[in-house]
């Protein structure tokens, strides 16, 4: 009898976390999430439920597979010694220090943190000492959301709070899950550097977005064996409190690689965003919410220096430095940076194939933006506001881009953190007998965008092409109509040499191909 009572019990209770929508219900997150909220969150559409097959019939908001270009800010802590072996991410810094371990795409450094660690800080120096010296006093949001939309970007995603949960705003679940001042507002700048950043990017077109680290390497609630307690009485209510706080456009979720989806509660915290937040219809989140998540589930998925994605039917974007570590690395010096015309390429080429390109910058500890890297973000903004028309808005034609002869490299698709997919290797300097992308394609409305990647004075060939009656090829370089001769299925262009944007790629819009 005992045992019945006991099942009775146990149905009914399990029978009571059910909702009218069918869903398992968990009381305590649902308390966290929909509690205290403001009256802007109250008109709320039960959408979606928190299970992945209803999540996932939500399309991605146009806008971001539009934009083609954001950029990545990593700034934090680790700006302050901004130190790695070149190749190595510096923003891991904290990391590599305490395992006593560097790497990076699969090379291994020893102990080469630690060791500069001890030899310019000193032994007893913690990383936590940093935060004294993390002052922002150069830092002028004003500057950078100008350099922002100079730059063609049209959204950014700045590090909220990275690895080693130091919080770029006034975070009290930081302070207190710590029990010290961990947070831009009470340690550091002792100001809110997001609500600042924010406020001056109001004035432009380039929307605000937050990367969130879903987990932090040596929080005292993470180190132990409940990783639920640190998900529900840290990890929950500092997301809640961010994104509230912030409505970001977009989310840049991470960190989130030792559990699965279920134990971080994110299909709770996407169903929550989606149904009831004022920016429910243009939010845009990406993969990144749990060990079973990435590159299945969110508006988008994401490559991290990789080889980016095949199939254009799921928008993704593909995210890598102007040199490589994403923290700002003073080891970096200027033959280690992509030059403007590389960046460009690297941008038609990601673009060609239906991806994003979300750029990093690292900012110094002081709040500045390294010059090179100022200077290489106006140089990719002056040549989209010249050919600007062939890459946003655009989506992937039939061809992605056209081989010259030659042996072609072969590439695994959803490849991330590899050396080998060099844009600059596949385009403009190739190794002796390998194939190059001659051409890139683009296509929006009606026309048949072409990126000739050597520049403008070369002519080229579009081979196995479908015509229409009526052809026209335009050269967006010299701003005029082009001569052309259509041969079987290949069309063939003759160049206009012009002056600027010289080792740029050139831009055609062709109409009447097909």
């Amino acid at each position: 009898m005992k045992k019945i009572i006991l099942f009775v019990f146990l149905i009914s209770s399990f029978l009571s976390c059910i909702n009218e929508y069918g869903e398992i219900v968990n009381e305590q997150v649902d308390d966290i999430l929909y509690s205290d909220l403001p009256p802007e969150w109250s008109n709320g559409e039960n959408r979606y439920s928190a299970t992945w097959e209803s999540l996932d019939t939500r399309e991605c908001p146009e806008w971001f597979e539009d934009a083609k270009l954001g950029l990545f800010v990593h700034w934090g802590i680790y700006s302050v010694p901004a130190w790695s072996p070149v190749g190595v991410y510096a923003e891991w810094y904290q990391h590599w220090l305490v395992y006593k371990s560097t790497w990076g795409l699969g090379i291994d450094y020893g102990n080469a943190v630690g060791e500069y660690h001890t030899r310019t800080y000193g032994a007893d120096f913690s990383y936590y000492d940093f935060v004294n010296n993390f002052t922002a006093e150069n830092f002028d949001p004003n500057e950078w959301a100008e350099l922002f939309e100079a730059s063609g970007a049209k959204y950014t995603a700045i590090t909220s709070k990275h690895h080693d949960g130091f919080s770029l705003w006034d975070d009290e679940t930081a302070n207190k899950t710590w029990g010290f001042p961990w947070n831009a507002v009470t340690a550091g700048p002792k100001r809110d550097l997001l609500a600042d950043l924010k406020s001056a990017m109001s004035g432009t077109s380039v929307k605000f977005g937050l990367y969130y680290s879903m987990y932090e390497w040596f929080n005292p609630l993470w180190k132990k064996t409940n990783k639920k307690q640190y998900v529900t009485e840290h990890m929950l209510p500092q997301f809640k409190n961010l994104f509230v706080k912030y409505q970001p456009e977009f989310i840049w979720s991470d960190g989130d690689w030792h559990l699965p989806s279920s134990k971080w509660y994110s299909k709770e915290i996407l169903k929550w965003m989606f149904n009831n937040s004022p920016n429910r219809d243009t939010l845009v989140v990406n993969d990144r919410w749990g060990t079973d998540a990435n590159k299945k589930y969110g508006d988008y998925y994401t490559s991290e220096y990789g080889t980016g994605l095949k199939d254009s039917s799921k928008a993704w974007e593909e995210c890598r430095g102007m040199g490589f570590s994403f923290g700002y690395n003073q080891n970096e010096k200027l033959e280690d940076y992509s030059t403007g015309p590389n960046l460009i390429l690297l941008l038609c080429d990601v673009v060609s194939r239906g991806g994003n390109l979300l750029l990093n910058i690292g900012p110094k500890a002081d709040g500045t933006i390294p010059e090179i890297m100022q200077t290489r973000l106006r140089e990719m903004g002056s040549w989209l506001s010249a050919y600007g028309e062939a890459i946003y808005g655009t989506r992937a034609w039939k061809t992605t881009h056209q081989w010259s002869d030659g042996t072609v490299p072969e590439f695994n698709s959803g490849t991330m953190l590899t050396r080998s997919y060099d844009v600059v290797k596949l385009t403009v300097n190739p190794d002796p007998g390998m194939a190059v992308k001659e051409l890139y394609f683009t296509q929006k409305d009606e026309y048949i965008y072409v990126i000739v990647t050597k520049g403008s004075s070369f002519d080229f060939t579009i081979k196995d092409v479908d015509f229409a009656d009526n052809i026209s090829v335009y050269s967006l370089s010299a701003g005029k109509d082009v001569t052309y001769q259509r041969d079987g299925n290949f069309l063939k262009v003759k160049a206009i040499p012009v002056d600027k944007f010289i080792g740029y790629p050139a831009v055609y819009r062709i109409k009447g191909i097909k």
